[in-house]
């Protein structure tokens, strides 16, 4: 019985590996988009390069320019989403699977990919998505049409809102830390036995 009960745990233990079509999946659908807004970079380029033509009127150089600014956010936006699942991928692996020890070992890697239990990973993915969040709504502000007051109260409010979400994250980011520091001191008079 001993016997069975320790395949079957065995068994149980190694099926965390499954988690590694969602890390390899992550991982390609990270590079997938990195590589989309790179091309998306160069097109923008190429086609920024008509901005200077003279032949172009004031209407079409304006037009031309909230275009491109307009491309320039969805870029953003597109190299925002790829860190998602970059982030998301290594964090899983580090959750199931195991420790990366280049990125606990060096210096100079950073601690952002570091993530040590779920509350990390969702902590760092939610900023990332907070900052997803900001960028579209700063796309679809460039081309937002005031039409009346009540269309200004409520870009008013996306802001305001915008503006507390990142004070409230901030905050929290603060006081994680007090608490970090707080368990290291604690650590610390424990092994100096105090």
């Amino acid at each position: 019985m001993k016997y069975f009960e320790s395949l079957f745990e065995g068994a149980l233990w190694n099926s965390r590996f499954v988690i590694l079509a969602a890390v390899i999946g992550s991982l390609l659908a990270g590079f997938a988009i990195f590589y989309m807004a790179t091309v998306d970079v160069v097109n923008l380029f190429q086609h920024s390069l008509h901005y200077a033509d003279s032949s172009l009127t004031e209407e079409a150089r304006k037009a031309l320019h909230d275009s491109i600014v307009s491309h320039i956010v969805e870029v953003v936006d597109g190299y925002l989403l790829a860190t998602v699942m970059l982030i998301f991928s290594l964090g899983l692996y580090e959750l199931f699977i195991s420790d990366i020890d280049q990125a606990h070992g060096s210096k100079a890697a950073s601690k952002i990919l570091v993530i040590n239990n779920l509350d990390d990973l969702k902590s760092k993915l939610a900023k990332v998505i907070l900052m997803i969040m900001i960028v579209t709504l700063f796309e679809e502000a460039i081309t937002m049409h005031m039409t009346t007051p009540l269309d200004l109260v409520y870009f008013g409010a996306a802001i305001a809102l915008i503006a507390l979400a990142l004070y409230l994250t901030h905050a929290a980011d603060g006081h994680s830390a007090e608490d970090d520091a707080h368990v290291t001191d604690v650590q610390h008079e424990d092994k100096s036995g105090h």
